[in-house]
């Protein structure tokens, strides 16, 4: 199937040209080859509007194409301008563009007006538009004499900079002589005419040097007002000031400085009107006085601000609407309000309109008798005049062309011949503005030329389109044909595109797209045809992309991402950052299919981007990498609210780096007492940056704050500014009072002191006082400075004694102390336990009474009693030096107890001592007494008449029985049975086991008398001491020296291995060490 091209362009209005003139529109749309005749195009040329800088050289241009090459003429203010004449102007060789020297003679204003330049050729003649041209001026301010200004606080001022009318207008700002710009705000700001506009003075608006700029950007320079001084003052010192100086001072005095609804500074009155241009930029402005500041608010009556394009400026004083069109006009009200009221100012707003191009006249390239068109259609606020010219003659005067007519905005061409050929200007105008447009009409006979290079080789990527060109010209226009492979048919538009210009398109090329391509143009005057080659390529795919990652700072992350692509394409992988280059930095590497990141910081956080490009595709793929850690310290610390007991403490937090802050620990330090030293004061949720801090008198205080995170604690903030609380009296006492005495004569008061923090104020110190508890004395009390102890002499020997220790410091006391008890010094008790008899139990247990002693002989606190025991040495041992003495202690008042671990048969001697917390008193008479033998019979007989006994010895006589019988049969064979080695006859029977029938006993020897149990003893029941084991015998009564027993006779006491050594010959001697001085405890 053969598809041929033709133009597809919208029809025009019916009945005014036949159909078949669309068939040459699509000409505009094609560039005429250069090596063609053809009339002149202005390519470029000058702005409208030509602000020139007069420093240097002015250069109007134009600039055209055409064949033959065209000339170029100038006229200036409507009339030739005759460049030859004027060494100063000269135009470039092959070119229109104007030189005009002013640099080294002459002056811009000299050369001010209306250019136009005019491109000619045998074809016809364009124009340029009209070129105003005029010099930039920056002119300085007129010399004035400016008056302080001298008003009240609260009054509202408006200072005017009035600059000098440049061109183009200047940028308007204000700065100090310093060249700081003054700080603006909702109070203070700038109008759009310059002026400064204060809705309320302040006494920190006082300064000398208010001074308005106005920089000229085409001539890069800067002019200044004149300084102008404010001073703002009270109303007493404004009244001294007038009566001074109120010959030379402006007063702006009119309105009092107490708080006043709004008013408007400008625009003046309830309304207004604003007119602007479409296209531009529509700038409404309200500025209003009162006080307190007011707020100002926009609305449309009767519509909806443009959301897109609306904007507010200089603290929403300003409304701008971008890109304005006539939609937009209508009424706006700005609202300026306070807590006193609310005003407003209706501003009703045109958008007039220059023209602008419904379609603009586009070049014609006709055959011989041939028809055309050229329209030109333009709209505007109010409606252009349309008019026409032709080689820049308006076409009324112009040389008649019977081939045209004219029919408003357009030229309709019939029959046209080679004298056809000429260019028309289409001028569309109203009273704020013009557009001129060139189109030409060539009337030319070519065969058609394809212009697309012959053999060019297309890549593409499968699955997406293939555009293959064929770009062709001919007069009448061709018909275009696409063909596939050498004898293939005509492609057809229900599988490809087939666009005006010539170009094929494959919507959707796959491999079997592959091929050679020919386009065949056709007219009426031959044909040419063009080959093009088409490839089609694997697409580029990322395979493994990149992942999101979260890592902690210091740490190393790595990003993949793995490339497929087409074999015969070479692609170049490339990562990014937040879509710039990665940054230059060694912790950065890339390898094949990998990026690298070493020692993270917070810095490479972001969006890390693979992108692999070809020559023919470009794919990406993007992952996040977030970087955490704990954060960062918080700052800004900032105390409010400080009271006596208490202030604010505010703070901004630190970058959180990517973890929520989930709570924030304050902490203090003391640099009264404590300079270095923080502790903790409070800890709040990490959603709050403020804390009610509880504060104690007399401290110095700072404080920072750390933030805690999921991964840790940051930094602690820099400390805030200190805060000195005032002092006041002590609110506790010190702890731990006690009173002791340390000889029998006096009483020792300690106690715990306060520390610095505890102190509430300076000079602490305490008022110790005492008197005794059961007598009728009054309290005697003392001050004492910053110690801990106090010691009263000359008291009775151990009285109870009331004792309260008070803090007190330059402010006052601290609340009434609690009231302790404590004793005067102990001295040893001075009688002896009376009445003391022995009761043997059996003969391992004896019971001992004895009458208390009076406790005002006890002098102390009563500990106990502790009773000496030893056993009468055997005639063979008397010789040796010392005896040995065990100590039971009984504590509390106990009268009777229990000696246990006696051994029978034996002669013991006992006295007693009562003690208390300075030592021991007198020793009772000494009294003796005997133990038994067989002390556990009728224990025994007891348990010989359980059952389960009578089992047990009934199973142990048939074994003895067993026995018995199997050493009697290996006798009678002659066998030898081993027998127990006989013991030593001459040993001492007093330390031979004492037999019993449930076991045998062994006795405690002396210290230095280490034997072991001679051989074949067997081992001592628990109610047996021996001496090597006499540190556990005991177990189950008591502990070291002490010992109780209850009313029945068991142990609840403490038993001592604690021996005393005495001669031979019964005299006391010191206590020496024994094996069993150490007992453990029985309770």
């Amino acid at each position: 199937m053969q598809l041929k091209i033709m133009p597809k362009k919208k029809p025009l209005s019916a009945g005014r040209v036949p159909l078949i003139l669309l068939l040459c529109q699509m000409i505009s749309a094609l560039e005429v080859p250069l090596d063609l005749v053809q009339p002149p195009t202005i390519t470029q040329q000058s702005p409208k509007d030509y602000i020139i800088d007069p420093r240097e050289n002015i250069v109007i241009q134009c600039e055209a194409k055409g064949k033959p090459p065209p000339s170029f003429s100038w006229t200036r203010n409507g009339t030739h301008f005759d460049i030859d004449k004027d060494p100063l102007v000269t135009m470039k060789p092959d070119s229109g563009t104007l030189i005009i020297n002013i640099m080294s003679e002459g002056k811009a204003e000299t050369y001010e007006g209306v250019y136009q330049c005019t491109a000619r050729n045998e074809r016809g003649a364009a124009v340029s538009n009209n070129i105003v041209v005029r010099p930039s001026r920056s002119p300085l301010w007129t010399k004035e004499k400016l008056e302080p200004i001298i008003l009240r606080n609260g009054q509202s001022l408006v200072l005017p900079c009035r600059p000098p009318i440049g061109l183009p207008p200047p940028i308007i700002f204000w700065m100090d002589n310093s060249f700081q710009r003054l700080p603006q705000s909702e109070r203070v700001s700038q109008g759009l005419n310059g002026d400064l506009y204060f809705s309320n003075v302040l006494p920190e608006d006082t300064r000398e040097d208010y001074i308005c700029y106005a920089r000229f950007n085409h001539t890069q320079t800067i002019q200044q007002k004149q300084p102008i001084s404010v001073k703002v003052i009270s109303v007493d010192e404004l009244n001294d000031t007038i009566a001074a100086n109120l010959s030379d001072t402006e007063f702006y005095g009119a309105k009092s400085n107490r708080e006043r609804p709004p008013t408007f500074l400008t625009p003046e009155g309830n309304a207004s009107n604003k007119e602007e241009l479409r296209g531009n930029v529509l700038s409404l402005e309200c500025i209003a006085e009162g006080l307190p500041t007011p707020i100002i608010y926009w609305i449309k009556e009767d519509g909806t601000l443009p959301m897109n394009r609306t904007f507010y400026r200089n603290f929403q004083k300003t409304l701008q609407i971008i890109q304005v069109s006539e939609a937009d006009s209508g009424n706006y009200q700005c609202i300026a309000k306070n807590a006193l009221g609310a005003i407003h100012h209706t501003i009703s707003v045109t958008v007039k309109a220059a023209p602008y191009w419904i379609m603009a006249p586009q070049n014609l390239v006709l055959s011989p008798g041939e028809d055309g068109a050229l329209i030109c259609r333009a709209n505007g606020n109010p409606k252009p005049r349309i008019s026409w010219l032709s080689n820049g003659v308006p076409i009324e005067i112009a040389p008649d062309d019977p081939s045209r007519k004219i029919d408003g905005d357009t030229i309709i061409f019939s029959n046209v011949q080679e004298r056809s050929s000429a260019v028309y200007q289409c001028n569309a105008s109203n009273e704020y503005g013009y557009l001129l447009a060139n189109a030409f009409v060539n009337v030319l006979a070519e065969p058609p030329r394809i212009l697309t290079s012959a053999n060019t080789l297309y890549q593409v990527i499968a699955n997406r389109p293939a555009f293959l060109d064929c770009a062709f010209f001919g007069s009448p226009l061709p018909t275009i044909e696409w063909f596939k492979g050498a004898k293939g048919s005509a492609l057809g538009e229900d599988v490809y595109g087939l666009h005006e210009n010539g170009t094929l398109e494959i919507p959707v090329a796959q491999k079997e797209s592959t091929g050679t391509y020919t386009c065949v143009a056709r007219n009426k005057l031959g044909m040419a045809k063009n080959e093009v080659n088409l490839e089609i390529k694997d697409p580029t795919r990322i395979i493994k992309q990149p992942e999101y990652a979260v890592v902690q700072r210091g740490n190393t992350v790595s990003f993949e991402c793995k490339v497929k692509h087409d074999h015969t394409l070479i692609p170049t992988v490339t990562w990014l950052k937040d879509n710039c280059e990665l940054p230059n930095d060694g912790r950065f590497t890339v390898d094949k299919d990998h990026l690298v990141v070493a020692e993270v910081s917070d810095d490479d956080g972001g969006t890390y981007t693979c992108v692999a490009n070809t020559t023919l595709d470009s794919v990406s793929a993007s992952a996040v990498l977030s970087v955490v850690d704990v954060p960062n310290p918080p700052f800004d610390l900032e105390l409010t609210d400080q009271l006596d007991k208490s202030v604010q403490l505010s703070w901004t937090p630190g970058d959180d780096n990517n973890s929520p802050i989930t709570k924030f620990i304050i902490e203090y330090e003391d640099a009264m007492h404590e300079a270095g030293l923080w502790h903790h004061q409070t800890e709040v949720p990490g959603t709050q940056t403020t804390a009610q801090l509880k504060l104690s008198p007399y401290v110095n205080y700072s404080f920072r704050v750390m933030a805690e995170n999921s991964l840790g604690r940051s930094l602690p903030s820099e400390a805030s500014e200190q805060y000195l609380t005032k002092a006041a009296e002590p609110d506790k006492n010190p702890m731990t009072v006690e009173g002791l005495g340390s000889e029998p004569d006096n009483l020792v008061i300690t106690w715990k002191p306060l520390n610095g923090f505890e102190s509430n104020g300076p000079g602490l110190q305490y008022k110790v006082s005492w008197r005794q508890k059961d007598g009728d004395d009054e309290w005697t009390s003392v001050v004492v400075a910053n110690v801990s102890k106090y010691i009263v002499s000359g008291t009775p020997t151990f009285v109870p004694y009331l004792i309260k220790v008070q803090a007190l410091n330059d402010v006052g006391f601290a609340p009434e102390p609690a009231v302790v008890m404590g004793h005067s010094g102990e001295d040893l008790p001075m009688v002896a336990p009376g009445n003391v008899h022995v009761n043997v139990v059996n003969s391992t247990l004896a019971e001992v009474h004895w009458d208390p002693v009076p406790l005002k002989s006890i002098r102390g606190h009563l500990q106990g009693y502790r009773i000496y025991y030893w056993k009468a040495q055997s005639s063979s041992k008397r010789n040796r030096r010392h005896i040995e003495k065990k100590i039971l202690t009984f504590q509390g008042s106990k009268t009777h107890g229990m000696l246990p671990g006696l051994e029978p048969f034996s002669h013991y001697t006992l006295h007693i001592r009562v003690v208390n917390g300075k030592g021991e008193g007198p020793a009772s008479p000494d009294r003796v007494f005997n133990t038994p033998e067989g002390a556990m019979a009728s224990r025994q007989v007891d348990i010989a008449t359980q059952g389960w006994f009578i089992g047990l010895m009934c199973a142990v006589a048939l074994l003895i029985l067993i026995l018995l019988i199997v050493c009697f049969i290996r006798r009678n064979k002659g066998g030898k049975y081993p027998v127990k080695e006989k013991e030593d006859a001459h040993a001492d029977p007093e330390i031979q086991p004492m037999k019993e029938d449930d076991g045998t006993f062994g006795e405690y020897s002396d210290a230095e008398d280490h034997k072991p149990l001679k051989k074949g003893s067997r081992t001592p029941s628990d109610r047996t001491v021996k001496k090597e084991d006499s540190d556990d015998s005991l177990v189950d009564y008591g502990e070291g020296v002490n010992g109780q027993f209850n009313e029945d006779g068991s142990f609840i006491g403490q038993y001592s291995g604690k021996k005393e050594k005495e001669p031979a010959e019964g005299n006391e001697s010191s206590e020496a060490p024994s094996p069993v001085n150490a007992m453990n405890s029985f309770v």
